[in-house]
């Protein structure tokens, strides 16, 4: 009892020291169905990510709530509060540069499902639509949905992220080129603003603000409830690899499989890069037979680069004979090295899920949590190839420290009113540099190397003219925000100054400042949603 007392003790005096006597009575009053923590196990926990290349400060305290309504308690409270201290939202802690962390004076929504009775996903079948809690893990919308025979129809690689999380960037893998990315494919959602309001948005109703926190960065609101499409899911996945050493083939290919969206085409095409011998059998290409690994000399008339195309069939049990037949035709159009082709069969939630399985490999060798230098960027058709040279054959040299993938999207599959930033060309490639450091590694493993690395990337895009966009950005001066939005710039910041004028959320963007020196905030608005 007495070191719980002292524990306590201690929190209100960090909190009375960062904002006041006045606001700790404010934090104090507020009347939530979830929980306060200022456990220092889980004040450090929420101030580390995936990245681990920031140690931001620990913050006040963190919000486990069971209710869009207790989010909405803590975001009045702040926004009505004379520092207007920072809330940021939680979900599974998969930012890399912090961009999840509220800082020393702020508060951390916990937004992961199950810890304070949220609600549980709800399956309308007869509507093709499951609404879910935004802290929801998309693997456990999966299970749930499959309870009935469907499935989201667009997915991100890993399944244990957030449905908030990834609907905030975008969520992207290779079945955005038909379906669009996981922004497009939400009916409507339920939205905490940055004035304390949850606010029920579609197509229909709220539509600026339906669109504006699609792709938003968390900078308008917080996702407490998505809709998301579904469609019948199928049961089993043919799943292809095959080998290029020619990077204009390779892109043509696929360039060809994307502008394909009748029934008779392939439902996921992705990529990857292969500058290291070793890569090509690591943890991302494990698909491989260890006791017959790729070699590269063996298919690269370089012997330095290969390009590695990664399609998927799906289909039922009950088409096994003709899912034959659809491949068959499908390949014939193809220009792979004849010898290179890799296919095995598994259930569809096993292909779906094949990155966790990798994660828990890595884990058990203590390779997980370390240091991840990612960098994603969307590159423009028009100069994909000047990336291949610059980069690719370039600066990485052969040893790359994680997978490289590489894989175009159909822009018109993008609803440019969401925030979410492409560049300005119908087809555009996603390249993501998913690299690991190690401390004990080899220099060219180490994180300064990496990080030097990015920054010679980024460094060689600007002064070739190549019009990059980062997804999943990070940015260290407005300036270079303004750059990354674009045309889309005012239209955001307008919409900031709307739902979040005193620039309470999601402040580990680093996108707006936080005026914490504003005296004299403007009154609470009430509560306007509904419930669901």
């Amino acid at each position: 009892m007495t070191s719980s007392f002292l524990l306590i003790t201690f929190a209100i005096c960090q909190l009375i020291i960062a904002v006041g006597p006045s606001e700790l009575l404010r934090i104090g009053a507020i009347d939530v169905d979830g929980y306060f923590s200022v456990h220092p196990t889980e004040l450090a926990s929420v101030s580390s990510d995936f990245g681990m290349l920031k140690s931001p400060e620990e913050p006040l305290a963190v919000l486990h709530p069971s209710s869009a309504e207790d989010v909405a308690r803590l975001v009045r409270t702040a926004y009505g509060s004379a520092t207007a201290f920072p809330v940021s939202a939680r979900g599974h802690g998969h930012s890399i540069n912090g961009q999840a962390a509220a800082g020393r004076n702020g508060v951390v929504v916990e937004m992961n499902h199950g810890v304070t009775g949220t609600p549980e996903p709800l399956v309308r079948p007869d509507e093709l639509y499951v609404d879910v809690w935004g802290g929801e893990l998309w693997v456990d919308v999966l299970k749930k949905t499959l309870e009935y025979g469907l499935a989201p129809k667009s997915w991100t690689d890993y399944l244990y992220l957030t449905v908030g999380g990834t609907l905030s960037n975008a969520g992207i893998s290779g079945q955005a080129f038909h379906h669009g990315p996981q922004i497009s494919n939400v009916l409507e959602m339920d939205v905490v603003t940055g004035k304390g309001e949850v606010m029920r948005c579609s197509e229909e109703e709220n539509t600026k603000l339906f669109h504006g926190v699609l792709g938003g960065l968390g900078q308008l609101g917080i996702i407490t409830r998505a809709r998301i499409s579904l469609e019948p899911a199928p049961q089993r996945v043919r799943w292809i690899r095959v080998l290029y050493s020619s990077f204009e083939v390779f892109t043509e290919d696929q360039e060809y499989l994307i502008s394909m969206h009748g029934q008779l085409k392939f439902d996921y095409v992705e990529g990857f890069v292969i500058v290291d011998e070793g890569l090509v059998n690591n943890w991302r290409s494990s698909f491989f037979s260890p006791r017959n690994p790729v070699k590269i000399s063996s298919v690269s008339s370089n012997g330095s680069v290969l390009y590695c195309l990664e399609i998927t069939k799906n289909y039922h049990d009950s088409d096994s004979e003709t899912v034959d037949q659809e491949v068959e035709i499908l390949m014939k159009k193809l220009n792979f090295i004849p010898t290179s082709v890799f296919t095995t069969d598994l259930q569809y939630v096993d292909f779906l899920d094949r990155v966790h399985k990798a994660e828990l490999k890595l884990r058990s060798k203590n390779l997980w949590e370390v240091p991840h230098p990612w960098l994603n960027l969307f590159v423009p058709k028009s100069r994909i190839s000047d990336f291949d040279k610059g980069v690719f054959k370039g600066i990485l040299g052969n040893k790359t420290s994680g997978p490289i993938l590489i894989y175009p999207m159909n822009k018109d599959k993008w609803d440019e009113r969401s925030s979410a930033v492409t560049p300005d060309e119908e087809i555009f490639y996603l390249v993501a540099l998913l690299r690991s450091a190690l401390t004990d590694g080899e220099e060219t493993q180490k994180l300064e190397y990496l990080k030097d690395q990015n920054r010679r990337i980024l460094e060689f895009c600007e002064q070739a003219k190549i019009n990059v966009k980062q997804y999943l950005p990070h940015h260290a001066t407005q300036e270079e925000w303004v750059a990354h939005f674009g045309d889309k710039w005012d239209r955001f910041r307008s919409l900031k100054a709307e739902f979040d004028p005193r620039h309470i959320l999601a402040t580990g963007q680093r996108i707006f400042q936080n005026p914490s020196l504003s005296l004299f905030p403007p009154s609470s608005p009430s509560s306007s949603a509904a419930s669901w």
